[in-house]
């Protein structure tokens, strides 16, 4: 709980709609808080710039001199060394603006809850930190043709990022919730709405009896 209002992480396989179910929890009343956004502020650092710089030189720059998260990404990919250091890089700064964006929002009534919305949520322990965990479930082929259309990757792309993760089987066990995200809006709609609501009732203090 912060400031009296409960974290919820969401969690799932790659391509399965995590942004798409946050911003349900958004809509239902809800402060999103995506690690993606934060990665793409820290890019924008100087003092991590000139780290990244120092490390791998202009290979992972952009002719604006901006950070290029596609180079990166392949730069770290098949080098655990690489994409540890990486990650201790870029993992402090994000606990910070995550803990900041919250203690701006802690008085704010109209939010009923914080969601990380963290594509490692489970692999980095933030997990840990939260009050509950929802699972977001696809169908396999439903997360290919996202990261297809999306990432423009191909099934070997995906099987090769998926093996770096937690295998799903367990994520989902492990998770409190779990919302099933189809081709159908109003279905995952009504999952988030109804998860929130049972959150909420299973976090707030109960009041003592008379």
């Amino acid at each position: 709980m912060y400031a009296g209002k409960p974290i919820i992480g969401l969690t799932g396989g790659i391509g399965s709609g995590k942004s798409f179910v946050a911003q349900l929890f958004a809509d239902a009343g809800c402060m999103v808080i995506s690690s993606d956004e934060i990665v793409r502020q820290a890019y924008k650092d100087s003092i991590i710039k000139q780290t990244l710089r120092k490390w791998w030189g202009s290979m992972i720059f952009n002719p604006n001199g901006e950070v290029d998260r596609s180079a990166v990404s392949r730069k770290v990919f098949s080098r655990p060394e690489d994409r540890k250091k990486l990650e201790q890089l870029l993992h402090p700064y994000a606990n910070q603006v995550r803990e900041r964006m919250m203690q701006q929002a802690g008085d704010d009534p109209n939010i009923k809850a914080f969601v990380w919305d963290t594509p490692l949520l489970m692999e980095t322990g933030l997990n840990k930190l939260c009050d509950k965990v929802v699972f977001i479930d696809a169908p396999r082929e439903d997360r290919l043709l996202r990261v297809k259309e999306g990432r423009n990757w191909t099934e070997a792309n995906l099987e090769e990022r998926e093996i770096l993760q937690m295998p799903l089987d367990k994520k989902k066990e492990i998770s409190d919730y779990c919302i099933s995200n189809t081709a159908d809006a109003d279905y995952a709609r009504g999952q988030v709405r109804d998860t929130l609501s049972r959150i909420l009732a299973e976090t707030q203090p109960q009041s003592a009896s008379p």
